[in-house]
This record gives C-alpha cells, sequence and structure tokens, in this order.
C-alpha cells in the first residue's frame, strides 16, 4: 500500500523487476475498479525521483508506465462497455435507472474528453471515470484518443517532476 514511501527498498530487493511492479501497480490502480487505494501520483513521483539519483532510468520509467496508464484506462472502459448493457437491463432500480446511463452519456459525450484528462490527477476518480465512461457509452475513437493524451501527461508531470526535484541539492 505504502510502495512509494519503500521505494528504495524495492529497487535494491527487485532490480530491474521494479519496473514490472511499477508497471502493474500503475495499470491496476487505472484498470481495475476495485484499486483505487493504490498509490498513484506519489509513487510516479518517488520513481522519478529515484531516476534522478540513478537508481532507475527515467525514459524507462516514462515509456513503461505511460503503456502501464493507457493500457490500465482502456480495460477499465471496457468492463465499463461491457457491464453497462447488463446492468442495466432492468427497469427501475433505485440506483441503476436507465434514465441515469442517458444522461451519463450525455455528459460524456459533452464533456468527456476533459473529464478522462483531468480525472487523472485526482486521485480515485482516476479509478472510476474511464469505467464511468464505458458504462455511459463515450465512443471508443474519443475515449481512447483523450486517454492516451491524458496518460502521457500524467505520467510525464510526475515522472519528470520526482525527476527534476530529485535533482535539486538541498
Amino acid at each position: 500500500m505504502h510502495l512509494d514511501k519503500h521505494l528504495g527498498a524495492v529497487i535494491q530487493a527487485y532490480g530491474t523487476w521494479t519496473y514490472l511492479i511499477l508497471f502493474l501497480i500503475i495499470f491496476c490502480e487505472t484498470g481495475l475498479v476495485v484499486t483505487p487505494i493504490l498509490p498513484g501520483d506519489s509513487l510516479l513521483f518517488a520513481a522519478g525521483a529515484f531516476a534522478a539519483i540513478g537508481a532507475l532510468e527515467v525514459m524507462w520509467l516514462f515509456i513503461l508506465l505511460s503503456i502501464a496508464a493507457i493500457a490500465g484506462d482502456t480495460v477499465n472502459y471496457g468492463i465499463g462497455s461491457f457491464m453497462g448493457p447488463k446492468v442495466f437491463h432492468k427497469e427501475n432500480v433505485r440506483f441503476l435507472n436507465r434514465e441515469y446511463l442517458d444522461r451519463t452519456h450525455q455528459f460524456y459525450e459533452r464533456h468527456g474528453g476533459k473529464t478522462i484528462i483531468i480525472a487523472r490527477f485526482m486521485p480515485i476518480i482516476r479509478t472510476f471515470a474511464p469505467f464511468v465512461a464505458g458504462l455511459g457509452k463515450m465512443t471508443y475513437v474519443r475515449f481512447i484518443s483523450y486517454n492516451v493524451v491524458g496518460g502521457i501527461v500524467w505520467i510525464a508531470v510526475f515522472i519528470f517532476g520526482g525527476y527534476y526535484f530529485g535533482n535539486i541539492r538541498w
């Protein structure tokens, strides 16, 4: 749960496998609706800081974790898209009303791009936004374009931010 605080020990113990561990954490945090509790922003920042001292390679982090973030959101969107028709087939369920689904669809058609990008920077929300986009039937082409931009920007801000601040002498 607090890998961001123990990243140095993980790097020492697992070496190159650390990249896979980080990949899986970012993928799971963004890709599985049940894992919004995993560290995201702080872990990325810490990984960038460790790259600044030479313990990790910053470009490998950027590339691999961008792929993890984009793939995670894509899986999450797919889960929402798959579950939507199955969940909303019953009429008059209190919280699962067909009208809510239609409103969600309209919202994502109007504001979905901004939502996907901005949600990247909001813990917990970043896990649910792609799921709801799939549930609300945001078109996949529109979703994936904003997903790629949002994923790359999110990873870049925190990895390179950590790298920059990790190089400042105190």
